[in-house]
């Protein structure tokens, strides 16, 4: 048993420019499910069960990502009540999901069709083609 007063392990320092810490960065990113709930934020903060029916999928499952989203750094949780809202929790973020927006516009065909990334998987043809935001989703 640890004595009173002792020092909490500390976390291992992070090297921002390690391949490594980089890819687990952008694995928060990897999931669609996440994706669209960043995106949905954009608009502003959302409570939970928004978020849930804007996915369309269980609220177990949507919890799980959103637990990632916060842990990752992504979204901040705050209890309004029985509520509780979601938000970006950084405006770094929404630049990122910008800056990837303009960057499919050119490059979404390439993306889609990389069979490392995901090999069997067909693209909507017109998902990133310069669609406004908004008008493709439901």
């Amino acid at each position: 048993m640890a004595a009173r007063g002792a020092k909490a392990k500390r976390a291992p320092e992070l090297d921002p420019e390690d391949p490594e810490v980089i890819a687990r960065f952008f694995h928060g990113l990897a999931d669609p499910t996440r994706v669209d709930i960043l995106l949905f934020l954009l608009d502003g903060p959302k409570t939970a069960g928004e978020i849930v029916r804007h996915v369309g999928r269980y609220q177990p499952s949507v919890s799980a990502h959103l637990t990632c989203l916060r842990f990752c750094g992504y979204v901040e949780a705050r209890r309004e009540g029985r509520t509780v809202v979601y938000e970006l929790l950084d405006r770094r973020v929404r630049n990122l999901l910008e800056m990837g927006e303009r960057m499919l516009r050119k490059n979404a065909e390439r993306i889609m069709a990389c069979q490392i990334i995901a090999p069997n998987v067909a693209a909507p043809a017109d998902r990133w083609r310069g669609t406004p935001r908004g008008s493709s989703r439901s």
